[in-house]
C-alpha cells in the first residue's frame, strides 16, 4: 500500500503536468521540479532576464546545467521517461544543488544504489558547487581526498583535460600518476620525483583521516603498492603532509609551460576541496591563462 506522502506527489504531479507515467517514476519528476523551483538563476550563475514565467530554473536551464537534452529531462519530470543513469543523477544532484540528504532520497526514487563518498560520482557539496559555480575567471575543480575528480570548470577542463571519463580506480589521478605514464605529461619530468613525494604524503594524511578500515582508501594504497615499486618505497617513508597549497609547473599541448599557484578550500571533514590555479608573479602565466579562455579545450590532448 502506498503511504499517503507518494499519493499526494502522485496527484500533484498528474495536477501539474496532465500526464500520468509509472507511478515508480512520478515522485521522482516532483521531486526534481520542486527542486528546481526553489532556485534562482543568479544562484547557479544564469542571468535571470526580464521575462521569467516560472518560478526557479526553467526546464531547459536545468538540462544544460546537468549537461542532459531538454526533452530527456522533460520526461523525467513528466515521469515517463527511463530510469535516468547513475551519471545522470549526480549531474541532476549538482544542477539542482542538492544536499546530501536530498541527494540520496534522488537516488532512492530512481532506484539506484547511493554511490560510494569517494567516488566520480560523490557527492559535491552545495556550498563548493557555489563557489566553483563563480569562479568564471580562473580554472578551478573539486575533488576528493583521494584525487578523484568530481567536477571541472570549464578553464579546468582546458587546463588540465577533461576528467569525467574515468572510472574505478582510474579515477584517482594518484592511481594514474603511478601506474599510467601519460598522466605523468602533465607535469614537467624535473617536476616528477617532488610530485610523486607530495602525492604520497598527502594520501597518508588523507588515509589517516578516514576510518581505518575504510576499503576505498585501503583498496587504492594495497594496488597501488602491488603495481608500483615507486609508490611502494616512498610509502614506506611514512612521510605526511597534506597538500594546502602549491606553486607547480603545468604543461599545456598549446600554451607550453604555465607557473601556477594551487590553493586548496577543505570540506568540514576534510574528504572534499576546491583548486583553483592563480598565475604565479613574476611568470608570463596570467598572459597564459588569457590564452586560455579563448582557445577553451580546442587544442588540448585526450582527458590526461
Amino acid at each position: 500500500m502506498s503511504s499517503p506522502v507518494s499519493a499526494v506527489c502522485r496527484q500533484a504531479a498528474i495536477a501539474q503536468t496532465g500526464c500520468v507515467g509509472s507511478p515508480k517514476y512520478t515522485e521522482l519528476g516532483a521531486f526534481l521540479r520542486s527542486r528546481r523551483e526553489r532556485i534562482r538563476p543568479e544562484d547557479v550563475g544564469l542571468v535571470a532576464g526580464p521575462r521569467r514565467r516560472v518560478p526557479g530554473l526553467r526546464r531547459d536551464e536545468v538540462a544544460q546545467l546537468a549537461g542532459a537534452s531538454v526533452d530527456y529531462y522533460n520526461e523525467l519530470e513528466r515521469g515517463a521517461g527511463s530510469q535516468p543513469s547513475e551519471q545522470m543523477l549526480a549531474a541532476l544532484a549538482r544542477a539542482l544543488r542538492l544536499t546530501s540528504d536530498e541527494r540520496d532520497y534522488l537516488y532512492r526514487l530512481a532506484d539506484r544504489p547511493l554511490p560510494a563518498h569517494g567516488g566520480p560520482r560523490a557527492h559535491v557539496h552545495p556550498g563548493m558547487t557555489d563557489l566553483l559555480t563563480r569562479l568564471t575567471s580562473t580554472p578551478a575543480q573539486v575533488i576528493t581526498d583521494l584525487h578523484v575528480t568530481l567536477v571541472q570548470n570549464p578553464l579546468a577542463i582546458a587546463l588540465l583535460g577533461d576528467q569525467s571519463g574515468f572510472r574505478g580506480k582510474n579515477a584517482s589521478f594518484v592511481y594514474r600518476w603511478f601506474t599510467d605514464p601519460a598522466a605523468r605529461r602533465l607535469y614537467p619530468e624535473a617536476d616528477h620525483d617532488a610530485q610523486s613525494r607530495s602525492f604520497v604524503a598527502d594520501l597518508r594524511a588523507a588515509a589517516a583521516r578516514r576510518d581505518a578500515k575504510d576499503p576505498e582508501a585501503r583498496t587504492l594504497i594495497a594496488d597501488l603498492s602491488a603495481r608500483s615499486p615507486e609508490f611502494d618505497d616512498l610509502w614506506a617513508q611514512h612521510e605526511v603532509r597534506v597538500r594546502r597549497d602549491d606553486r607547480k609547473r603545468i604543461n599545456h599541448p598549446a600554451l607550453g609551460t604555465l607557473e601556477v599557484n594551487c590553493l586548496n578550500l577543505f570540506s568540514e571533514d576534510g574528504r572534499q576541496r576546491l583548486l583553483w590555479f592563480t598565475p604565479a608573479l613574476g611568470t608570463d602565466s596570467a598572459d597564459k591563462l588569457d590564452l586560455l579562455a579563448v582557445i577553451g579545450t580546442q587544442l588540448t590532448d585526450a582527458p590526461r
